[in-house]
């Protein structure tokens, strides 16, 4: 028997406390129709205001991979970062702090107060379609790091939004499916992030999910669900900050109102307004219960400087508090972003010691693939920024070669399911005529475009029409391909070729069915004369709720030219001529997205083709993986050098050719665990059943599953090489009243943690100076066959030059010492020795320490 656990810390303490009292006051002098207005967003991105309150409209924006802003300024660019999972990818919590920060400055320039960011779920299967938004798929890792963006944010007075609370971690039927979960994985697996960053940094808002909750005790949406958000996160956890619902989620008012949502988003309109107000006067919710979440919205304006004294409505605001303006964006942010990169990139294989290439002696590069040519930057979504500047692959590698040596392109086949959008060329217009109701005309618009996505259609429009001409001019066979969203007819020439009858609203927008239609494929054949089409489009206008009024309709076109085994075949012609080839292969828009799960890990069979053909032909072969989430690379082990390069973001060229050409080091440790074949991966799809998503597979998610099971990943859970090796000498206990012995140059390197202090002492043993990534697992106790073989504990990251020896201090967090015990409520540190081991990977350990049970723990019992 054991004894529980001191409760876990309090969230930093509020600076405004002290005015708490005085805005209760203000808040009690507010009729309930005033109150319930606050607690609906005032448009997509906007909250409301009121001056009675000295409450200055409070602006959020989504986040995980920039701060893109709320689309009022027409053409607005942003800094567009590596996809979080590369900032996994380089267990480092110090940078993952600085890039908070540059978010934070962006968020200035755009005038957001909240970015939407970080998202702290966790990959718990890899074909989830948000997978490359997500950290990691281990909770302690995603919560170290998630903490330390929200800090980078918060310090720079940009509020955090830690999200999507909780188990929202796929994206089929994400708005409807409940998550089944016991109580333990709950606690130390789905919680754990969460737990760990309200502890340490207070984020001033929390997102609520779009999917439910089954603990075993109560089943409901998460926005419904008292138990997770009332009594895990506010009463027991003393959250105070605003509980905002994802956008579109919340659907029903009084149980969502007493459940513990604070704000509903997107406004104007949603379930609570008038609805909410007759609730409180019914009595189904109480007046106190509104005035809280007023309360908690203050709060939030008040740490983001959008609080004031209070004034008369309809006179001069008082000024808002100064803020440092921030820098244009510029060349130090475009640094910050591609050392962010770099140091995630991942050094999956180096078997002849291939890298990195010396361009003084290169005469012609190859560059070769689908993703060399189109790099996919960053994942579909939410999450999309249009990004200021783009530096592609070839871009990048140009401008780090020395004058004189060729490089040449070659996309050896394409790799995508749909045909690309028209060309305007092609078009003889795409008027858009817009019709009320009653068929009465709104008006006309014309854009000679293929891509044609229209949210806010005029006032009044009911319907669209889109009519135009495709000429298809040269001899051989075309595709066309037609995709439209909800109800809709597509005619060629007067006959119909393709309809739909979906009718279902915002749900086209939250599955993303707006962006990625299901689509009509027709082949066209054209001899000698040109052909010429006639094109019409009839779309109802989809009213997607608080997302606003829109149609959409894609046109795309494949005309005849050289088939994949022609490309091939002229990539591996490039590559025998080269001095060395570097093939860039990976997924794309279609694949990974918020809106939908992948079916499967596979890369297009021809990216696999190409890559075996040309390592035969080029024994100086570096493949380059363009992807956030894993795939399968069969062939992995058949090629001189393998990177894993993310979906990198604006500077993606630039920091490719900094790793390839020795100017950084690939420094990243993969976040997840690379599997081998489909068979091994631990939870292999993410499709509810009855509208349940079990997650029977508990405490074993990512690399636990696969310590479970014994299976032999392609590459584990924090593996990654770099440009040196690595002795690890020794690990011991640290008492902290002892100095740790180390060199006085480097420094130790300390890491975070409430638990015993371990120092592991290591060597650089190769020729050049390098980054480590020291990680410690903590073995499951003696006697309990169902925990997880071994569980990460902690890990730093230190900076050694070539051959020099540094002692890292890891301070190990006590909540991985402790299960949660469902039937008293509380965290326990189950008796016995534990076995810690240190090493470079999940699968790479070097040492071993045997631990008390009570080396700075809370006593365990007889």
């Amino acid at each position: 028997m054991s004894a529980p656990s001191p409760a876990p810390p309090a969230p930093p303490a509020r600076p405004e406390a002290a005015d708490e009292s005085r805005w209760a006051a203000l808040i009690a002098a507010l009729d309930t129709a005033a109150k319930v207005r606050l607690l609906t967003g005032a448009s997509l991105w906007a909250l409301h205001g009121e001056p009675r309150l000295g409450l200055h409209p409070v602006v959020t924006s989504d986040g995980p991979q920039g701060v893109r802003g709320t689309g009022e300024v027409p053409g607005e660019t942003g800094l567009l970062a590596p996809a979080p999972s590369a900032t996994g990818a380089t267990w480092d919590i110090e940078l993952a702090e600085r890039l908070g920060r540059v978010f934070a400055a962006e968020a200035r320039r755009k005038n957001v107060d909240v970015v939407l960011a970080p998202l702290v779920n966790l990959q718990r299967t890899p074909v989830a379609g948000r997978h490359f938004e997500c950290l990691s798929e281990d909770p302690l890792l995603s919560g170290a790091l998630g903490a330390a963006i929200v800090r980078g944010l918060q310090g720079e007075g940009v509020a955090a939004c830690l999200k999507h609370f909780v188990a929202n971690d796929s994206e089929t039927d994400r708005t409807r499916y409940r998550a089944r979960i016991d109580p333990r994985t709950l606690r130390e697996v789905y919680l754990a992030p969460f737990e760990r960053i309200l502890a340490e940094t207070g984020p001033w808002s929390v997102m609520g999910a779009y999917s439910g909750l089954d603990d075993g005790t109560e089943s409901a949406p998460v926005l419904e669900h008292r138990r997770i958000l009332r009594g895990v996160l506010k009463d027991e956890w003393g959250y105070d900050g605003a509980v905002i619902s994802d956008w579109a989620a919340a659907r029903t008012t009084a149980a969502t109102a007493v459940a513990g949502l604070d704000l509903v988003m997107p406004g104007p309109d949603g379930p609570w307004g008038d609805a909410l107000v007759r609730a409180v006067h019914r009595g189904e919710v109480d007046e106190a219960v509104v005035d809280d979440k007023v309360l908690r919205l203050m709060r939030l304006a008040a740490r983001v400087g959008k609080l004031t004294e209070p004034w008369t409505p309809g006179e001069q605001p008082p000024p808002l508090p100064p803020a440092p303006a921030p820098a244009p964006v510029g060349e130090e942010d475009f640094a910050a972003l591609r050392e962010v990169l770099t140091r995630g990139t991942v050094l999956l294989r180096d078997e002849r010691a291939l890298l990195p290439l010396d361009p003084g002696r290169l005469s012609r590069v190859a560059l070769i693939g689908p993703n060399a040519v189109e790099p996919y930057l960053q994942g579909g979504g939410s999450a999309h920024v249009p990004a200021v500047r783009t530096v592609g692959y070839a871009e990048g590698l140009r401008a780090a070669l020395p004058e004189g040596v060729g490089l040449t392109v070659h996309r050896g086949g394409s790799s995508r399911r749909h045909a690309p959008f028209v060309d305007p060329a092609r078009l003889t217009g795409m008027r858009a005529a817009y019709f009320s109701e009653d068929g009465a005309p709104l008006g006309e618009e014309v854009r000679r475009t293929g891509d044609w996505g229209a949210f806010g259609v005029p006032d009044g429009a009911a319907d669209v029409v889109l009519t135009g001409r495709i000429t298809l001019a040269e001899p051989g066979e075309h595709l066309l391909e037609f995709g439209c969203a909800g109800r809709f007819t597509v005619a060629l020439d007067g006959t119909p070729v393709h309809a739909g009858e979906d009718d279902r609203g915002v749900e086209l927008v939250l599955d993303s069915g707006h962006h990625h239609p299901e689509t009509h494929r027709r082949t066209v054949r054209v001899g000698a004369d040109p052909v010429h089409l006639d094109l019409r489009i009839d779309l109802r206008v989809v009213d997607a709720d608080g997302y606003g009024r829109f149609v959409t309709a894609h046109v795309r076109h494949l005309p005849p030219g050289p088939g994949v085994e022609d490309e091939i075949a002229e990539a591996v012609a490039a590559a025998r001529a080269a001095d060395a080839a570097v093939v860039v292969v990976g997924t794309n828009e279609e694949v990974e997205s918020e809106g939908w799960d992948r079916p499967d890990l596979e890369l297009t069979p021809q990216q696999h083709r190409l890559v075996r053909a040309v390592a035969a032909v080029n024994p100086r072969t570096v493949v380059v993986v363009n992807a956030g989430a894993p795939v399968l690379l069969p062939w992995a082990g058949e090629v001189p050098a393998l990177l894993w390069a993310w979906l990198p973001g604006q500077e993606a060229g630039h920091a490719l050719a900094d790793v390839l050409f020795g100017r950084a080091e690939p420094s990243g440790r993969l976040p997840w665990t690379l599997p081998a074949r489909a068979e091994d991966v631990p939870v292999p799809d993410a499709v509810p059943v009855d509208g349940v998503l079990d997650y029977r597979e508990g405490l074993h998610i990512g690399h636990r599953g696969h310590d479970r099971a014994g299976t032999e990943p392609a590459f584990p859970f924090g593996h990654g090489l770099g440009w040196t090796t690595w002795s690890y000498d020794r690990v011991e206990v640290h008492e902290p009243s002892v100095p740790v012995p180390a060199p006085a140059d480097p420094a130790p390197v300390l890491a975070d943690g409430d638990g015993p202090r371990i120092a592991v002492t290591l060597t650089n043993t190769g020729p050049r100076t390098g980054r480590e990534v020291v990680q410690a697992y903590l073995d499951a106790p003696d006697g309990a066959p169902g925990d997880p073989v071994r569980v990460l504990a902690g890990f730093a990251v230190a900076e050694v030059p070539a051959g020099g020896t540094v002692t890292v201090v890891l301070t190990l967090p006590r909540r991985v010492f402790q299960s949660w015990d469902e039937e008293h409520r509380c965290w326990r540190t189950p008796a016995g020795r534990r076995r810690l081991r240190v090493g470079r990977s999940s699968r790479d350990l070097r040492l071993t320490l045997d631990l008390a049970p009570a080396l700075d723990l809370a006593p365990a019992l007889d």
